[in-house]
């Protein structure tokens, strides 16, 4: 049976898809089937807006803080439906809602799309990971190519406007504490506030 949503902590998360435009270094894939106390996942297909809605239903939202889409690949992937799912959860439950992205949804949809986040989204977490173009494109490796670090750093911009949370991250241990503070420098000239992640 495929992991859908599962829970870590006070939040359920919701796995969507297993694609992705980027082969990080670091990235918890290489390694791995599951995180947390989930069952692998890796999906045998994608499952419906239907089914991720289902999922959702059955978990006791009251219990939670947050409801996060953030699986094995990147949320983006199924904008569409993941705003699908994003309108059911407000239709069902006032609990708070958070996208983790790389911030290539832009380049993945060939148009700008923060507004659309606009009242489905209560926080973004973009992954910033470096804080110069060339150490993020030697890390994250998108597959967009150089366009990416700056795509990145628009979408978050553009983020800001229209969703009240905006957060950039970077992993402990992947990022040097000096390197951490400019990657703060650049969050906060964006108008976001920067997390520093435990590597997992």
């Amino acid at each position: 049976m495929m992991t859908v949503t599962y829970a870590a902590g006070a939040a359920i998360y919701v796995n969507m898809t297993n694609r992705c435009p980027c082969a990080c270094t670091f990235c918890i894939r290489q390694g791995r089937e599951h995180v947390f106390e989930s069952d692998s996942l890796w999906l045998e297909r994608e499952p419906t807006v239907h089914e991720v809605c289902q999922s959702l239903d059955a978990w006791d939202l009251s219990a939670y803080q947050e409801v996060v889409f953030c699986g094995f690949g990147e949320p983006t992937e199924r904008l569409d439906d993941l705003l699908e799912v994003a309108r059911h959860l407000r239709e069902v439950s006032d609990i708070k809602i958070r996208l983790n992205t790389n911030g290539l949804c832009d380049l993945i949809a060939g148009e700008p799309t923060a507004r659309r986040l606009k009242g489905l989204i209560d926080t973004v977490s973009v992954s910033l990971n470096h804080a110069s173009r060339e150490d993020y494109l030697r890390v994250v490796r998108p597959r967009f190519g150089e366009v990416s670090y700056d795509a990145m750093l628009s979408f978050t911009r553009d983020a800001v406007a229209f969703v009240p949370s905006v957060v950039m991250t970077v992993v402990d241990g992947v990022t040097s504490r000096e390197e951490q503070a400019r990657c703060r420098e650049i969050a906060e000239s964006l108008g976001a506030t920067l997390r520093v992640r435990e590597y997992v």
